[in-house]
């Protein structure tokens, strides 16, 4: 479908639909930096639900089941701004660039994507344009209104199976080039957490996974991980409650140590590889 006129470019959500992304305690003092590019599982009416049932809106397909939810409890105990995606992954995944072809993606899992088949230039151009820039920019703008050293921390989640083989891993704890808080969280993940804890699982960079690190982090020396938690450990209000304070008591250890983010040294974490 392609959403672009003559005469001037029409967009894929409402004004009561909008906007992309918002982002939430906006003012929080803390120093993470918290992002849910899949928060959301909605899909504007003008894409006609991309044409797929129930099952499939509704599944792990369409957004990062309990993401949202263990970023929030995190933003409310870090007093920490919160980016969040407004909109599916399955309409534009806000943690890919416009140029990878699985931003918009024709198949998920078991799940054919009617709507993104074969889909025109234009109406590329316009997901592009109203989905991923408005949360590029939300976040970029986010991260430049901080004072002071900040952390990037984004939270996802992952299915229990993939393509018929049980995962093992539990809290996937991925890094781009810069692992320092990746590796700094492994160091401490038992005293802190019961999730069975791996480095660069079930995803790693490699599988182009860290683009919202290497965007908006990487280049500009900001301390950064991407944190990926089974699903069936945060699909109900208490799991993901349970799991977000972990991960907070991990995180809070991580700033206690690490003297880049209390301010007093602007060089290394104690636990980092540069």
């Amino acid at each position: 479908m392609s959403v672009m006129t003559d005469h001037q470019p029409v967009s894929i959500l409402t004004d009561a639909e909008g906007p992309a992304a918002h982002v939430l305690n906006a003012d929080g003092r803390g120093r993470v930096v918290l992002v849910c590019e899949h928060a959301s599982r909605f899909i504007p009416a003008a894409l006609d639900s991309l044409g797929l049932d129930a099952d499939a809106l509704l599944s792990h397909a369409a957004w990062d089941i309990g993401a949202r939810d263990v970023a929030r409890n995190m933003m409310a105990a870090l007093d920490a701004p919160l980016v969040e995606a407004r909109v599916s992954r399955l309409v534009y995944d806000c943690n890919r660039p416009p140029t990878a072809r699985d931003a918009i993606a024709e198949k998920s899992e078991i799940f054919e994507i009617p709507g993104n088949s074969a889909l025109a230039e234009d109406a590329r151009e316009a997901r592009v344009r109203d989905v991923y820039e408005p949360f590029r920019k939300a976040l970029a703008d986010t991260i430049a209104s901080r004072t002071g050293p900040v952390m990037l921390v984004t939270i996802h989640s992952f299915t229990p199976v993939y393509m018929g083989q049980a995962r093992q891993v539990e809290l996937g704890l991925l890094h781009d080039a810069d692992d320092r808080v990746a590796r700094a969280m492994m160091r401490i993940a038992e005293d802190h957490t019961s999730l069975r804890a791996e480095l660069n699982q079930p995803y790693s960079a490699a599988d182009g996974v860290t683009h919202s690190l290497r965007e908006h982090a990487v280049p500009a020396g900001i301390p950064n991980v991407m944190i990926e938690i089974r699903s069936d450990f945060i699909d109900t209000p208490a799991g993901a409650e349970r799991v977000a304070g972990e991960l907070v008591a991990m995180l809070s250890a991580v700033l206690r140590e690490n003297p880049v983010l209390a301010g007093n040294d602007d060089t290394h974490f104690q636990d980092g590889a540069g």
